[in-house]
């Protein structure tokens, strides 16, 4: 079951199959498909799970077992590598709030989203090798992005599995709230990037070419919420 709640340009998706572990089955990607187009508009995603064990735990073994050809394996990589690629090119900033252990799958998701919040006590890893398989979800070149192609080989190629701290020292994980606060915090950091310039700032740093940056500059400088903004600084103190 996903879940999707919209309020003050801030969407919220959350994965809530907390009794296997948030794990993806087929329907899941269908249903996180649809709510990722339900957020359209919105200036901030998050996604997040239900329960208190895990993220997303990877794929739904129960359910994928049954994929036993090469045809069925690949057709279930794309359709999920399809989702996370729409993560991805949300517009705005997509934020994965980490409140649980990312394993396996659940790290390839974690990785489509432009910032990674993880609660002090998670875990994270690429750790497909121990089913003898690898990233199918776009995840391998997503990390090689965040952390550099030797470390990504080193990473999903072992299987380790890296705590809060190292994810963060690692560049994996962009910041990490204690357990108590987080719920707090990382809906304080999603509502401070719920604004008209974030949108714009990640297509920048996307690569947009300098006159694309200058144009996106421009248009907000001429926009009244520039010009509200602009007026209460003027008039402060006087």
């Amino acid at each position: 079951m996903i879940e999707l709640e919209i309020a003050d340009g801030l969407a919220v998706v959350t994965i809530n199959r907390p009794h296997v572990r948030n794990a993806i089955a087929l329907d899941t990607m269908d249903e996180l498909d649809k709510a990722i187009d339900g957020a359209a508009g919105a200036r901030t995603l998050v996604i997040t799970r239900a329960g208190d064990r895990a993220f997303v735990s990877g794929g739904d073994l129960e359910e994928l077992a049954a994929l036993r050809t090469v045809e069925q394996a690949a057709a279930m990589a794309n359709r999920m590598r399809e989702v996370c690629d729409k993560i991805a090119r949300f517009p705005g900033p997509v934020l994965a709030a980490l409140n649980g252990h990312a394993l396996g799958g659940g790290a390839e998701v974690a990785v489509a989203a432009d910032i990674r919040i993880a609660a002090d006590d998670i875990e994270i890893g690429f750790n497909q090798v121990a089913l003898a398989i690898m990233p199918a979800w776009g995840g391998a070149e997503r990390l090689a992005r965040l952390v550099g192609r030797g470390r990504a080989l080193l990473l999903a190629g072992s299987g380790q599995i890296l705590s809060a701290a190292d994810a963060e020292r690692a560049g994996l994980v962009d910041r990490v709230l204690p357990r108590a606060d987080f719920d707090a915090g990382w809906r304080a950091l999603a509502r401070s990037l719920a604004n008209p310039s974030a949108g714009a700032i990640k297509r920048v740093v996307d690569g947009a070419s300098p006159q694309e940056a200058v144009a996106a500059f421009a248009e907000l400088w001429v926009a009244d919420a520039h010009w509200a903004a602009a007026d209460r600084v003027m008039n402060r103190g006087k």
